[in-house]
């Protein structure tokens, strides 16, 4: 595959430029936060947003489905949903004096659906979208159908301590590109919303690209460079994820799968995109490597008492592994 030129890269930052310039004005002081879901986006990947109620969440997915153009369908997880009513359904119709079941898609089949507080439904349900995600595509009584293109699942979630929530089960979190935590705002923030909106009213906003030129995007980001010593800094990092391969995997029962390191490797391309560089670097991965790993690992007892986090685990496996690998690994102990 040729690899993106000098030329392209400028010119894709210009898009991209003007789509962060739209968030910014959909969702004030977050601009770290728009940056990484841009990334997501680019890398193809599905978006885990965590955060209490009220924090701008669904106004970016919104907001980034206007400035775009694409379709995009809300839908609102409670108890009582059924995988039905996100897959679709067959409808028994009559035609031409013949009954028979015609599939009926639901909210699955557009281009960005928001999954909003996907933690409040059942486990049964949530286990519906495993295979969208992942596939691009819905079975439903033994018959498959695809989804459009491109697809991307953007999820909200509460935090799972509180009451009335179902923890994402392990494969379906690992399905997600990103899980990125939507923080609280400051003073200075909060005075700028308040200034600038209103209850029940929405932010208005531009396109400034269409599907088309989203698609060419996404083309991009694959034939951008990853030189071969970034890509084996990959692979030491998620190695590293392993109890018994470093000192902070000691806090760790289960590490980081190989999508993990594929999840590194697209992210990493899409930060350099998004900051117009023809090639990946360490600090790409660096940068992207907490919403990629933080919800991959699984701490174990030890770690739960002393209060650790998998925000904390990542942020020691970063500073311990170097970028370019200098003597033969080796294999530690667990304590």
């Amino acid at each position: 595959m040729e690899h993106a030129s000098e030329t392209e890269v400028v010119n894709a930052g210009k898009h991209l430029r003007s789509l962060v310039n739209g968030l910014n004005q959909v969702l004030f002081g977050q601009e770290e936060l728009i940056d990484l879901v841009l990334t997501g986006i680019l890398a193809r990947g599905h978006i885990l947003l965590e955060g209490l109620p009220g924090l701008g969440k669904t106004e970016l997915v919104k907001g980034l489905s206007k400035l775009v153009r694409l379709g995009t369908k809300r839908v609102q997880f409670t108890p009582d949903l059924l995988p039905g009513d996100i897959t679709g359904n067959p409808v028994l119709q009559e035609t031409n004096g013949r009954r028979e079941f015609v599939f009926q898609p639901g909210p699955l089949f557009t281009n960005i659906v928001l999954a909003d507080e996907i933690n409040r439904a059942s486990p049964k349900t949530q286990s519906a979208l495993l295979e969208a995600m992942q596939e691009r595509r819905v079975t439903v009584l033994g018959e498959t159908h695809t989804l459009p293109k491109p697809f991307f699942v953007l999820a909200t979630q509460n935090p799972i301590e509180l009451e009335g929530t179902y923890p994402l089960p392990e494969a379906q979190l690992d399905r997600f590109l990103f899980k990125l935590e939507v923080t609280r705002n400051n003073v200075d923030t909060l005075q700028r919303i308040v200034s600038n909106r209103e209850i029940g009213t929405e932010p208005v906003v531009e396109p400034v690209m269409d599907a088309a030129t989203l698609e060419e995007l996404l083309e991009l980001v694959r034939r951008i460079y990853l030189p071969d010593v970034v890509a084996n800094y990959i692979a030491r990092l998620v190695d590293a994820t392993h109890p018994g391969q470093s000192s902070a995997a000691h806090g760790i029962r289960y590490g980081a799968s190989p999508r993990a390191a594929l999840a590194l490797a697209s992210a990493a391309r899409a930060r350099a995109l998004m900051n117009e560089r023809v090639n990946g670097s360490f600090e790409d991965v660096k940068a992207v490597a907490p919403a990629v790993l933080r919800h991959r690992i699984v701490l174990d007892y030890n770690a739960r008492v002393e209060g650790l986090t998998t925000n904390d685990l990542v942020r020691s496996l970063l500073e311990e592994v170097p970028f370019q690998s200098t003597s033969t690994p080796r294999t530690l102990k667990p304590a």
